[in-house]
């Protein structure tokens, strides 16, 4: 059950023939929720010159660059399409753009590094193609701050020479803070965007960011959600492909790397298929969010139009649908942007909801961000914890700000409380659980059943739920702390939180000490720590318990900030 502290937001998402999708309103009207708490939807399509992986590759490329730019046009979707520098220089895509592509389109820059943009900045080129995918070619983490200066300033330069004026979006799986930075102060630019969270897909690490939503960076680490205003880039970075809110986390768990269930439209666990395309978008949608909610479609040309098409021809109809309805906004990357800052002095609290199993395995999933800290909420079947807690701390600087990385990899992290990816294995679940004590002195998982998720203001999000021994709790999660509050039920219940890590995995956790009102760590050599202004704090090894956080007069509140 879904409730709005004002009015409920209650309705169905129904089909009605192929491709038409249809939402009974809610209580509210539309006009305040596009107020509140809008949905946006960015439809970015990047642009290579050329693919070594493709065959043919500089006419199927173009081929997917021209049916998409037309889909668009029969949509009237305005639409953000990033050009890498190869493609920039092409005669054929300046032509495309300027005269095939609407006039409430974008266009704007795709920061991978090419052999062509390379030179033309005086840089030896490093890569056995003139495109490569590796980490420390493809990208400016590769380069030195000077290095990644002179890309900046040529591509700048050629973008305004062919079109007039300097993009003001500039996009890629990963921009360094500095770079980005760079292209702010020089040349202005309003917004940017890098990859969802994921694990060695492409070789790409980026974990335990703001999920999903948008964020200004740190000055000293771009994938890090700055604190203050002082420290932070101006630059809100919103993340591309949207992931499963509920599967995507767990999916290569115990692995060295993660599959992909996204929006893309070439992937069949994702956008290609229909049932979860309408799980997605009812989580966007529909859903308790807080500030706004968010979602980026679209798809690089790399794929094919072949590949792309059908997943392309069948979400358009719906999100066309949505946009009719008066129920998302679709506009480009750089609009989204310019409303970011409009809105917002620091990164906002935002929600992703997801309480609908389209695989119908009564999983359930909230995602709560903060400029402190992310957490996930996660219900398995009749089982919940918190999977995952991660700190923000801007002072934690990138291990690229100021040097290149060397090798076919990069790695972007924040600070881990709380992982349940990488501590655990295949057979065990890390997690922070609510347990109760019995007499026997055993720990007993409670569950909180049919959770009823509760936007209490624009930046608190309340969870509540009862176990099976009619105990209600009430988790909510505020800016800077969490509480866990027991609020009825049976009387003396002992219960408490219980950090649960398989032994394999218990060598790995970053903390150093305790003490009965706080956690020390370490991570990456940078010290933190996990404060508690209610409970008390006691260390546990039984069972796979690292930590056993008890409540003073039935509340723990965590304080997440520094």
């Amino acid at each position: 059950m879904i409730k709005k502290t004002m009015n409920a937001l209650k309705f169905s998402l129904l089909f009605v023939g192929v491709g038409v999708f249809f939402l009974l309103m809610p209580r509210y009207t539309i006009a305040q929720m596009q107020q509140t708490s809008p949905r946006i939807i960015n439809i970015v399509n990047f642009i290579r010159q050329t693919d070594y992986r493709v065959q043919h590759a500089d006419s199927l490329l173009f081929d997917a660059t021209e049916k998409q730019v037309a889909l668009m046009k029969h949509y009237k979707f305005p639409g953000t399409f990033l050009l890498q520098y190869d493609a920039l220089i092409n005669p054929k895509y300046q032509q495309l753009l300027k005269e095939k592509l609407g006039s409430d389109s974008e266009i704007g820059a795709w920061w991978e590094i090419t052999q062509p943009h390379v030179e033309a900045a005086g840089i030896a080129w490093r890569g056995r193609h003139r495109w490569v995918s590796t980490a420390n070619i493809a990208f400016t983490t590769g380069y030195t701050p000077q290095e990644r200066e002179k890309l900046v300033d040529v591509y700048m330069v050629k973008f305004k020479e062919i079109f007039g004026t300097y993009p003001k979006s500039v996009a890629s799986w990963f921009i360094d803070a500095h770079s980005l930075a760079y292209m702010h102060e020089k040349y202005g630019i309003v917004a940017s965007a890098n990859c969802k969270d994921q694990v060695g897909t492409d070789g790409y690490t980026l974990w335990g960011g703001y999920w999903n939503q948008t964020y200004y960076p740190s000055r000293k680490n771009a994938y890090m959600p700055a604190q203050n205003k002082e420290s932070q880039i101006p630059v809100p970075i919103f993340r591309m492909l949207g992931s499963d809110p509920i599967y995507q986390y767990d999916k290569g768990v115990g692995t060295t790397g993660q599959g992909v269930i996204s929006l893309e439209p070439v992937y069949r666990d994702g956008w290609m298929d229909r049932r979860w395309t309408t799980f997605f978008l009812d989580a966007i949608v529909n859903r308790p969010s807080l500030a706004f909610n968010y979602a980026q479609a679209g798809q690089e040309n790399s794929f094919t139009w072949k590949e792309m098409r059908a997943g392309l021809e069948m979400q358009f109809p719906l999100l066309d649908s949505l946009r009719r309805a008066k129920r998302i906004r679709i506009e480009t990357l750089a609009q989204s942007g310019t409303w970011f800052k409009s809105q917002f002095a620091t990164t906002p609290a935002t929600a992703v909801t997801a309480v609908e199993d389209y695989r119908d395995q009564g999983n359930k999933s909230v995602w709560y961000n903060s400029r402190y800290y992310r957490a996930n909420l996660f219900w398995e079947s009749d089982a919940f914890r918190f999977r995952d807690i991660h700190l923000f701390d801007e002072d934690l600087a990138s291990d690229y700000l100021a040097q290149p990385g060397t090798g076919g990899q990069f790695f972007y992290y924040t600070i881990p409380v709380v992982d349940g990816f990488f501590w655990s294995t295949k057979e065990e679940r890390a997690g922070l659980r609510i347990v109760q004590t019995n007499q026997r002195g055993e720990r007993l998982e409670l569950n909180l059943a049919n959770p009823e998720i509760i936007e209490k203001s624009r930046d608190v999000l309340e969870v509540c739920g009862t176990d099976h021994q009619d105990n209600v709790f009430v988790i909510t999660l505020k800016e800077g702390s969490i509480d866990v509050v027991r609020k009825s039920g049976k009387t003396n219940l002992k219960w408490s939180l219980a950090l649960y890590v398989p032994a394999a995995r218990q060598s790995e956790l970053p903390f150093d000490s305790s003490t009965a009102k706080q956690i020390r760590g370490r991570f990456k050599g940078h010290a933190f720590q996990l404060k508690l202004q209610r409970g008390t704090l006691r260390q546990d090894k039984v069972g796979g318990v690292v930590f056993n956080i008890e409540p003073s007069r039935d509340k723990i509140t965590l304080i997440t900030k520094k």
